[in-house]
């Protein structure tokens, strides 16, 4: 029989330094413009609040997809690596269809090609779903910065209208613009309104898409590495069975340990 190498599933811990470095530059920012930035968030505080806490959510459960892949990670190698007898107490999640289907087997395996897609179309399926939440967040910080837009320009328009109509043409030039400088006092705070959540809202997307994007390579990453080590098994079902496909025998399509 042919020894193959068993392949390491990396860590993805690379991943989780790029975003605390991505998060500590985007701090060292905020200090810089901090009067900037309040200022802005006082324009409309409520709303502000909100985009600020859902951006908080989302780096939390962009840390968490990552952070999550470690145990997997460990299991997996831990798995391979083990010697007969040896028994695994740490349980994945992601990988649970794959815990189940090898059950209390460890040490090198051997498995068909069908057994190996239906674990990754599995895992893929999984990871997936944990994207669509990250993916959500980030549209939601979007949304939120087009709500306040709309928001503002609505009570800008209002105001100038409002403004159109206290003016008082019979009047000195003097009264009409002065009465036209108080007047637009109530646009100017809406225009504020509209460009502070728009400001907040498309900052925070920025955020969210950067850690997405390093989620999902921590994911891709951890694919396709899984990917790779399944394979080597593959490979070994082709050796082993060679002989009887030859004389015309038939493959099992269950999981088989060597």
């Amino acid at each position: 029989m042919r020894d193959i190498a068993p392949v390491k599933l990396s860590s993805p811990r690379i991943f989780l330094v790029r975003m605390l470095v991505f998060l500590i530059l985007c701090a060292l920012v905020v200090v810089v413009l901090y009067k900037q930035i309040w200022a802005a968030f006082l324009a409309n505080p409520g709303l502000n609040a909100l985009i600020i806490a859902v951006l908080g959510i989302g780096i939390v459960l962009a840390f968490r997809q990552v952070t999550r892949l470690t145990p997997e990670v460990a299991w997996v190698n831990g798995f391979r690596i083990a010697d007969p007898g040896l028994v695994i107490e740490q349980r994945p999640v992601l990988l649970a269809p794959m815990a189940t289907l090898l059950g209390d087997r460890i040490g090198r395996m051997a498995i068909t090609q069908q057994t190996m897609r239906h674990l990754l179309d599995s895992i893929a399926t999984r990871l997936d779903e944990a994207r669509d939440i990250s993916r959500y967040m980030t549209g939601l910080l979007v949304f939120l910065g087009l709500l306040g837009t709309f928001w503002g320009l609505i009570e800008t328009v209002g105001s100038i209208g409002k403004v159109i109509e206290g003016l008082k043409v019979s009047g000195d030039s003097a009264s009409v613009f002065d009465a036209l400088k108080e007047g637009l006092a109530a646009p100017l705070a809406g225009m504020g309104i509209s460009f502070s959540s728009s400001l907040f809202g498309l900052a925070g997307s920025l955020i969210l898409g950067f850690l997405d994007l390093q989620s999902s390579g921590a994911q891709n990453r951890f694919y396709t590495d899984l990917e790779d080590w399944l394979s080597t098994t593959v490979r070994e079902v082709a050796y082993d069975h060679a002989p009887a496909l030859a004389g015309g025998g038939v493959a099992s399509a269950e999981l088989n340990m060597v």
